[in-house]
């Protein structure tokens, strides 16, 4: 049965994701806080996932790719061992078993890529160099597929940023911090999801690490 969930890519959402319960999943030990899913166990899908210790995930293939932000503890796969703060990207058609010895928590996104995009990637974002941005923002690009561009950007405390519109559309997920715009606060853990065309003019009060994806709406 079809549970379809935040699937109008035209519609903005906002998720609070340190108040949503956990799910269970397809393995014992994995648990998740869905945040946008076709269907219950395939298609697309955006998720907080959370591995217990000494938890293993049955081998399975990523038909239209997987991305992955290593939130806290050390995820695993046949491919090496991923600490906290590492982003990955297994393209179309990748396969593995994924595990964790001493646990993690993920922020991953499932079956959203093009089918071209077959890049590997791989980024220790704890070590990786930021760069200047636009005002005081310092940018780490993680990967970038004709439109769409993925970075993490580092918000000094007290930054405003110029309203702007989201060509293409926007996600954030705020991972340190609280971003803020004319709509709301969103603290540390929010996932939201911009349509193409939206428009905002965020600002911080507080040092502030944010995830972001565009123009992949």
């Amino acid at each position: 049965m079809t549970q379809a969930l935040n699937l109008d890519l035209s519609q903005s959402v906002v998720v609070e994701t340190a108040a949503l319960p956990w799910s269970g999943s397809r393995a014992d030990g994995v648990v998740r806080k869905p945040l946008e899913r076709e269907q219950a166990e395939s298609g697309r899908a955006t998720s907080i996932v959370q591995f217990e210790p000494g938890t293993r995930f049955p081998p399975h293939t990523h038909a239209l790719g997987e991305e992955i932000l290593v939130l806290d503890g050390v995820f695993s796969d046949d491919t090496g061992d991923y600490p906290a703060g590492t982003y990955l990207r297994n393209p179309p058609g990748s396969r593995h078993a994924p595990h964790s010895d001493p646990g993690c928590t993920l922020f991953v996104k499932l079956e959203q890529f093009a089918p071209e995009d077959r890049e590997k990637v791989v980024v220790d974002t704890c070590a990786a160099s930021f760069q200047p941005g636009i005002g005081g923002l310092r940018v780490l690009h993680l990967h970038s597929f004709e439109n769409q561009h993925t970075a993490l950007v580092h918000w000094p405390a007290g930054e405003h940023f110029q309203p702007h519109r989201h060509w293409g559309g926007e996600e954030i997920l705020v991972l340190t911090g609280e971003f803020i715009d004319e709509h709301g606060r969103y603290p540390t853990g929010t996932w939201m999801r911009s349509p193409h065309l939206s428009q905002h003019n965020p600002w911080v009060e507080q040092e502030t690490l944010i995830y972001v994806k565009t123009g992949h709406l």
